[in-house]
């Protein structure tokens, strides 16, 4: 990594605040986590007095159930973004080119850069139909951040195996992908799948992640890897997380629920993109974007700014959380019953139009 050119590269906006007035839907994170993994968390004290299991196998036994592959291919991360920098280190050299789906997650060309390579950027809804020739690497992100596709799996296999043949590893990031029904790719060769327990258990602050990768490139992650890079705690709510079967079947139908309502409702005034995902983009058309995002700052809710993402330019993307929380995003979007906005009271009289 070059020393200069990692002093020059900035950092990528993210969302989520940190102010406690604010209700959250700039972040992706589930509001609900799992019960029991605090008493989990707790417990781990004890274990932290030592360094952790090295290799960490119960945690590698229970990434590879929960999406189905060798515990040997497993590879513990901090976090699903210390998985995506491991596969383009080992990946992108000084030249090399990368295929990355664009609007979509603004640290792989990041990384990329990092290692002195150039972002070759696609449509992230034609990204499986792009050439992956001559490039290093490609990347797919299912579901799509911030768009929320979510591509087939014949598909993706389709065009992991075009990447074999072009010599490029196929990178898929499947942070959003326990909220959905869809098989990982997790075990494939050629790939190596990216996961984190940030999304679906509610635990971003954890940085508990894991990459699964086969033959060579698996030898090379599990080389590379640092000793102890996860921290006794770290793994085992990991691993009871990654056991909670029933929370990840009661959170993907709250979400597939509320996503649907959401999207029907917001609908009425946005233009809302489909998603498998739990978070909605909508386009504001031709109203300012900053006044929108201040308008529900204002009453209370945080949407993200998706400016901050390739080709979108007029867009907010929303988290989707519980009914409650729901009600008070769409009021603040001026949409649903009493919400502010274009015949709608904006609770002091007045009437509001540019929300």
């Amino acid at each position: 990594m070059n020393r200069e050119r990692a002093a020059a590269l900035g950092r990528e906006p993210h969302g989520s605040s940190d102010d406690p007035d604010l209700l959250d839907f700039s972040a992706n994170a589930n509001p609900e986590v799992p019960e029991g993994v605090e008493r989990a968390y707790r417990a781990a004290f004890e274990a932290a007095r030592t360094y952790p299991p090295e290799p960490p196998e119960a945690f590698r036994r229970a990434a590879a159930d929960y999406v189905d592959c060798d515990p040997e291919q497993v590879v513990p991360t901090p976090g699903g973004l210390a998985a995506i920098r491991a596969a383009v280190a080992l990946a992108v050299d000084e030249g090399d080119t990368a295929l990355l789906p664009a609007p979509s997650f603004g640290e792989y060309a990041r990384e990329v850069r990092l290692r002195g390579g150039e972002p070759a950027f696609v449509d992230a809804e034609r990204v499986l139909d792009a050439d992956p020739s001559g490039h290093a690497l490609a990347v797919v992100c299912t579901p799509n951040n911030p768009t929320g596709t979510a591509y087939d799996r014949d598909a993706l296999l389709a065009f992991a195996e075009r990447c074999r043949a072009a010599g490029a590893v196929l990178l898929v990031d499947e942070a959003f992908l326990g909220f959905t029904e869809r098989a990982s790719l997790a075990g494939s060769d050629g790939v190596v799948v990216a996961r984190a327990l940030t999304k679906l258990f509610g635990l971003p602050g954890i940085r508990t992640g894991f990459a699964v990768a086969t033959g060579d490139l698996g030898a090379a992650l599990r080389g590379a890897r640092r000793t102890w890079n996860l921290s006794a705690p770290a793994l085992a709510t990991g691993e009871f997380c990654l056991r909670q079967d029933e929370f990840v079947r009661e959170t993907r139908e709250r979400v597939r629920r509320e996503r649907e309502r959401l999207r029907d409702a917001l609908a009425e005034r946005y233009d809302v993109a489909p998603s498998e995902a739990p978070f909605l983009l909508l386009d504001v058309g031709d109203r300012d974007v900053d006044r929108v995002i201040e308008r529900a700052r204002e009453r209370g809710v945080a949407v993200r700014d998706a400016r901050s993402f390739r080709g979108l330019d007029a867009h907010v993307r929303v988290a989707v959380r519980r009914p409650a929380e729901n009600d008070r995003l769409l009021a603040a979007l001026g949409v649903g019953g009493g919400g502010a906005g274009e015949g709608g009271s904006d609770g002091d009289g007045g009437v509001e139009s540019d929300v």
